[in-house]
């Protein structure tokens, strides 16, 4: 089966988070059971020559244009646009990442048009809004799609409501399919001073200055800690930045800036916990790489893994806010709970969001659509 993974943007700093990293596990994880998939985006930020392959997954990207100040949404390529027909009719199935964007849209519209079996997923990036670019983008384009696409994916029934408002009403052909994570080695037993970590992009629904000020907390019981601020920046890195320094943590706090896949696992590795304070977050990937590698993690009660996180004993979910997150590191730093999260989080990411059970689910939807 030739299918063709198409989402907004690839770059070496990730900018794009999340969809690009479960595009790339998706299609890795086709091609080792003898499919073939691609990855189609748009790029930036590479050296000459550019990449034709991304972790082993052929990847056609093409150079960004930024043609409206609107971040990523603003962003598309005519080369791109002009080839979105020849590059669907090339696939068995279009699986786009959609987002309310000039690259996704498009190249699920030729899919449409081309009568190609087509699926949507959308990692809540397509929600109910106010905004008069999206109330636009769902009137000429969006509304047609979910409802013309073969299966639409959603990860959480919060995203299923969503999706609905969107159309205005039910989705007839919606799915359920949570994020896969490969399986990896275990962490070694965490040694030395506490490393408290947090990978992801610093916008502000992510919160990472509320990261920044529940170490004073957790300084006063451990002024060993170390703690770590990655992750491409999306307009909080100043403010990151001017707490540290407020609050006079220079020497406690590395800000390493964009890592790569293989950075973020070492760095995971050596991590005694892992925190996301974000809010209304849907899926997150990071979460699920730090179950995976044994890094119990600390999440708001508004993140999608919170319930399983809470019930399989995996980590922590607290109420938005430094006083919360700060409580929970602190007592995931005990060493037996520790020890005992960190084999509950492996669990549960092999159990639950294994990358076999997640390409099991897609493929029997694959098969299942047809025009």
């Amino acid at each position: 089966m030739r299918v063709l993974h198409a989402v907004t943007l690839h770059s070496p700093t990730h900018a794009f988070g999340g969809p690009v990293r479960v595009a790339l596990n998706l299609a890795k994880g086709l091609r080792e059971r003898g499919h073939e998939a691609g990855l189609l985006a748009l790029g930036e930020g590479f050296a000459d020559p550019w990449p034709t392959s991304v972790e082993g997954v052929p990847a056609k990207l093409f150079p960004a244009r930024r043609l409206l100040p609107l971040g990523f949404s603003g962003m598309t390529s005519p080369a791109l646009l002009a080839s979105a027909g020849r590059l669907v009719r090339d696939a068995d199935v279009v699986h786009v990442h959609l987002a309310r964007d000039l690259v996704t849209l498009p190249v699920a519209l030729a899919a449409l048009r081309a009568r190609k079996r087509l699926v949507l997923q959308t990692h809540g990036m397509v929600d109910p809004s106010e905004k008069l670019l999206a109330k636009v983008l769902d009137a000429v384009a969006v509304r047609r799609l979910l409802r013309g696409a073969d299966a639409v994916l959603h990860l959480t029934p919060h995203e299923r409501e969503g999706l609905d408002a969107v159309v205005g009403g039910a989705l007839p052909r919606s799915l359920r399919l949570v994020n896969g994570t490969p399986a990896q080695d275990e962490r070694p037993a965490p040694s030395g001073p506490p490393r408290i970590l947090y990978s992801a992009r610093l916008q502000a629904r992510k919160r990472p200055v509320d990261f920044v000020d529940a170490a004073p907390a957790v300084l006063a019981v451990h002024p060993d800690a170390q703690f770590v601020v990655a992750g491409p920046d999306e307009g909080e890195l100043p403010a990151v930045r001017a707490r540290i320094a407020e609050l006079g943590l220079g020497s406690r706090f590395t800000v390493p800036g964009a890592l790569s896949g293989s950075e973020v696992l070492t760095e995971l590795r050596r991590a005694h916990v892992y925190v996301l304070p974000s809010v209304d977050e849907p899926f997150p990937m990071s979460v699920l790489e730090a179950l995976s590698v044994g890094v119990p993690p600390v999440v708001t009660h508004s993140n999608g893994l919170a319930r399983d996180i809470a019930a399989a004993g995996a980590g922590r979910a607290v109420a938005p806010g430094p006083a919360g997150v700060a409580e929970a590191v602190l007592s995931l730093l005990d060493p037996a709970e520790n020890a005992t999260a960190s084999k509950s989080a492996r669990a549960l990411a092999a159990s639950s969001f294994s990358m076999d059970a997640v390409l099991d689910t897609l493929l029997d939807v694959y098969r299942g659509i047809s025009r």
